[in-house]
């Protein structure tokens, strides 16, 4: 006969079962929960109900910006820029209801934007805990009480640092590792790094020096049983300790126009990143040293050899690379090599700068591209299969004589948060 303490243990165990099962997955920063563009969440549809525009859960007028939102603990926090004439204005940081759409809370930062493609925020926020942390196009970073919007500390990188913004403003979504927010500053004094203490806002570190900023995420990838801090920057790509600043490594790749913007991605011992003039990267890690595997023979916007990514982050597998190239090309590579397999134009368009953003989910792909478009297809070594396609949100930005929609969406409690500059909207994704 089983005893109470038994009894008690067992029907803990089966509700904790209960809801696993039932519990659906947060987007709390760039990239997910685990920061690698993957949505693990299951019980989601196989097709869309229809090819023509998906129905909203909810819709909330918003203004301008390139970040895309982040979703957690039934929550939805969004940037903008709410401007009369394009420069002068007020970023904005928004609270919205997970559930109804309702804005619980606005920040409002007066501000002047002096960057190239004036269009709004481009950093997705960082929430952990009780806390979401921002950063604007001009530099400027918050820590927030989720609840409340309440300031609990702030930073001005570039009266605090001596920043030299970057052409295209600050972008680089931050990290959290425990007790550190890790961000790109770009700062004065060996400032290109810094991790702060994220209750505090107390200086614990700094790293890197670089004449330029870029707009790359820091990663932390652990390779050979190594943590490691994967910083790419206009000059180079630098391991760091996580724990100190110290430098593991550093492999020189220098971008043009300090374009290292595609998130570096890790499989096994290799690490692979992509620029839109100088091509792809394939870096072999040893523990604390690393070496080039390979690496792109273009260094041409045009006549691209491999993946001359702008904005898109690749995904990369043991086997193969997918991601879209410089002018729209949805491609597949060879790991090992770099050798390109095929390339297709079926889920893109043709244009300098087009974007996708591919995010695995199960066996196939959701993939969002800049004409608001939500695809579902398969990649594999013998091509592109698309299996379902919809209209997600209108495009809304002009650029090149295209519109687009430049920021990317959240996939959480079953379903995709989406923005343009008008609007953001919740759409189900459940299967029924």
């Amino acid at each position: 006969m089983i005893s109470s303490s038994r009894f008690l243990i067992v029907c803990a165990a089966l509700l904790l079962l209960m809801l696993n099962i039932g519990r659906s997955d947060d987007w709390p920063q760039w990239g997910g929960p685990q920061r690698d563009a993957v949505w693990r969440e299951t019980g989601i549809i196989k097709k869309f109900p229809t090819t023509e525009l998906l129905p909203r859960l909810w819709s909330v007028p918003i203004k301008a910006g390139y970040a895309g939102p982040a979703v957690a603990a039934g929550r939805v926090f969004v940037t903008d820029f709410d401007t009369q004439d394009g420069r002068e204005g007020f970023e904005r940081v928004h609270c919205l209801d997970a559930n109804d759409g309702n804005i619980l809370w606005t920040h409002r930062l007066k501000t002047t934007y002096t960057i190239s493609y004036p269009g709004g925020p481009r950093t997705t926020p960082v929430i952990d805990g009780d806390r979401v942390y921002t950063i604007g196009a001009m530099g400027n970073m918050f820590c927030f009480d989720v609840n409340n919007g309440n300031i609990l500390w702030q930073k001005d990188f570039v009266e605090d640092y001596q920043t030299k913004l970057p052409i295209w403003g600050m972008a680089a979504s931050p990290l959290v590792d425990g007790d550190q927010l890790i961000t790109l500053v770009g700062g004065a004094n060996n400032a290109l790094i810094i991790s702060f203490d994220k209750r505090t806002g107390k200086e614990r570190w700094r790293s890197l020096t670089d004449k330029d900023v870029g707009y790359c995420p820091p990663m932390i990838y652990t390779f050979n049983g190594v943590r490691q801090l994967i910083v790419w920057h206009p000059a180079a790509v630098s391991s760091i300790n996580p724990s100190n600043g110290n430098k593991y490594w550093e492999i020189p790749f220098p971008v043009k126009y300090g374009l290292c913007i595609s998130t570096p991605r890790q499989s096994g011992n290799r690490l692979f990143v992509t620029a839109f003039y100088d091509g792809p990267m394939m870096i072999e890690v040893r523990g604390r040293k690393a070496k080039i595997a390979w690496k792109g023979k273009s260094d041409s916007e045009i006549k691209t050899d491999g993946l001359h990514s702008i904005i898109s982050t690749p995904f990369m597998n043991r086997t193969h690379i997918y991601g879209v190239g410089s002018y729209g090309a949805l491609r597949c590579l060879e790991t090992a090599s770099g050798k390109r397999i095929w390339e297709t134009f079926k889920a893109t368009g043709q244009a300098r700068w087009w974007n996708a953003f591919l995010i695995p989910h199960e066996n196939r792909f959701f993939i969002h591209n800049e004409q608001g478009d939500l695809i579902i297809a398969n990649l594999s070594p013998r091509g592109y299969q698309e299996i379902s396609r919809a209209k997600l949100i209108e495009p809304t930005r002009k650029v090149k004589r295209r519109m687009t929609i430049w920021s990317h969406p959240a996939f959480a409690m079953k379903s995709v948060f989406a923005r343009n500059d008008k609007e953001i909207i919740r759409v189900n994704l459940a299967a029924e």
